[in-house]
């Protein structure tokens, strides 16, 4: 057994830590400045520290930085995006369509998430009845990620308008790896407390009572 004292969480980590959650956002504005890879190593290492199921360890991240890969992606989110805009009428249309849904525009670093949903890590712990807690566990880290980039000064945005069937091949992947995310990671054109689809009159925060049962 180990005899390292745990750290004590302060009350001023606490408040720091609520600041963390308020200002972490779904960034879409980047600036083209450029992130030093021992910044993403390290961002990247941070995300690894999340739990997952059985300890598996299921998320594999690809930088992807070839114009090829990022013309095809940047591709498949102006046709995912044209079309969820045509599922949309009257008001509702009008304010999708003034929305910037992605940044892959101008994002310096680009990830692209995925999930190995046959690891001989776990030993199979945990997912023989719900495998999809593998996918879950991937989420987890990439939510690590998103709270690491905020407190090393970074955005992340989470490209979800995509066609993830039609980008698995040209990553050249193995067949067990899902797609999970498209990540778009850069430093911020402008700092916001509150998320741009609030801002923008798409949807307001719940309030968490809304969504806390009992039984």
């Amino acid at each position: 057994m180990s005899d390292t004292k745990p750290p004590i969480f302060d009350e001023n980590f606490q408040t720091q830590f609520e600041e963390l959650l308020i200002w972490r956002r779904d960034v879409r504005r980047f600036r083209t400045d450029p992130v030093s890879d021992q910044v993403l190593n390290r961002l990247l290492e941070l995300a690894a520290l999340s739990p997952s199921v059985g300890n598996a360890q299921p998320w594999r991240f690809v930088k992807v930085e070839t114009p090829q890969l990022r013309g095809l992606v940047k591709s498949s989110f102006e046709k995912a995006n044209t079309k969820a805009l045509s599922g949309y009428a009257g008001d509702k249309a009008k304010t999708y369509a003034g929305l910037k849904l992605s940044g892959l525009d101008r994002a310096p670093v680009q990830l692209a998430v995925f999930c190995e949903t046959d690891p001989k890590e776990g030993h199979g712990l945990g997912r023989q009845t719900m495998p999809e807690t593998l996918q879950y566990s991937c989420v987890a880290a990439i939510n690590t990620l998103w709270l690491a980039a905020r407190a090393y000064g970074l955005g992340m945005g989470w490209v979800s308008i995509l066609e993830p069937e039609q980008l698995t091949e040209p990553f050249d992947v193995p067949e067990s790896w899902v797609l999970i995310a498209y990540l778009c990671i850069g430093y911020p054109e402008e700092e916001h407390d509150d998320p741009e689809l609030v801002r923008h009159g798409w949807q307001d925060r719940l309030d968490p009572a809304e969504v806390i049962l009992k039984r």
